[in-house]
Parts: C-alpha cells; sequence; structure tokens
C-alpha cells in the first residue's frame, strides 16, 4: 500500500524482488544502484553473509520524479533466498506496491524456483494479495550461462497467470532497468 504524504508532497511505493536463494535479487539492486545518479538515490542497506547471501533485505529508495506534484520515491527490497527465513519473507512483503519474481534460468534451479514461487503465493495471501491484483512482473534472469531451461518452458512452470516477464543478465546489467521500468510504471499506473 503506497504511502501518501500530502504535507511533504511524497508518494512513497515499496517493490519486493522475491525469488530462490543466489538467483540474483541483490543483483538487481546492486547494478540500480551503481548506474543512478547520486542524487536520486538513497543509502544502499545490505545485509549479507560471508556468502554473500542475504539475510535478511537490500533496501534502496529511489527518486523517480514527481507526478502531479508528489515526489515519487521507489523503495526497493529483497528478500532473503532462504526459506528458512520465512518470516523476514513474509514481513518485507508486508505493504507491498509491486512484486519482481527473480527466477533463476538454470534447469536445476527449476525446482527452487517453483517452491519460491509457491511460497510467494503463501505469504501474499496473508495479507490478502494475490499475483493476480498486484502490480507483477517475472523476471527471468541468468540467460547468459549454458545449461538454462527455455523461456517457454520456464513460463510453463512459474508464470500461470500470465504476467509480464522480461529476459535478464543481473551482472551484466542486461533487463535490470527495463525490468524495474515496468514494474514501476504498473504501480504507478495501479495508484491512480
Amino acid at each position: 500500500m503506497s504511502l501518501i504524504n500530502y504535507s511533504s508532497r511524497e508518494i512513497n511505493c515499496k517493490i519486493v524482488y522475491y525469488g530462490c536463494g543466489l538467483c540474483g535479487k541483490t543483483t538487481n539492486i546492486k547494478h540500480i544502484y551503481t548506474k543512478v545518479a547520486p542524487e536520486a538515490k538513497g543509502k544502499l542497506i545490505s545485509l549479507a553473509t560471508e556468502l554473500d547471501r542475504t539475510l535478511f533485505f537490500d533496501f534502496l529508495p529511489l527518486d523517480l520524479g514527481s507526478i502531479k506534484g508528489f515526489k515519487t520515491r521507489f523503495h526497493l527490497y529483497t528478500v532473503p533466498g532462504q526459506v528458512f527465513y520465512n518470516a523476514s519473507r513474509k514481513l518485507i512483503l508486508r505493504g507491498v506496491d509491486g512484486v519482481v519474481f527473480v527466477a533463476d534460468s538454470q534447469v536445476e534451479r527449476l525446482e527452487a524456483n517453483m517452491e519460491s514461487m509457491a511460497n510467494l503465493q503463501d505469504n501474499m495471501a496473508e495479507y490478502g494479495l494475490n499475483i493476480q491484483t498486484i502490480p507483477f512482473l517475472i523476471q527471468y534472469n541468468k540467460r547468459d550461462l549454458p545449461n538454462i531451461a527455455s523461456v517457454e518452458e520456464m513460463r510453463g512452470q512459474l508464470n500461470k497467470f500470465n504476467s509480464p516477464e522480461m529476459e535478464a543478465v543481473a551482472h551484466q546489467g542486461y533487463g535490470v532497468f527495463e525490468t524495474l521500468k515496468s514494474v514501476a510504471k504498473m504501480v504507478l499506473k495501479n495508484l491512480s
């Protein structure tokens, strides 16, 4: 649920990047952070272990201009990929305005993707949300690797609701901003 502050004329929107462990959620956020002008972004807060796995979340506030005189800020979060941290995953979804499901394209990660998608749907249901009514996009990441599933195969397993989808290679920046722009547009359209 977007927070609208009439006195400061600000709209704050929350976008959550969701997916299995090591699928590229944090890589998306880090790429965005390095490419956005300093005056348009806040501080990147990242909690990671020594193996570079996010434990709780990455948070990046982005200023994307104004709408009808209101300054619009997007707060980007990632959830921990490990289902072990489900309480954190659920908490981060509270008040979400849009979700990007980052799917790892490697064939051996299809099962983990499907488990994470089911977990997302379960956690959203606890807040009365579902993929069909909230701005939602699937990003098929790691498209540069040799042992990947076809988009058609991934779509058959993950995209049951014909949601918008993008291909990406997050560590190279391919598809990262396109994903963010698409979900941000959906969130803004949903606001109006």
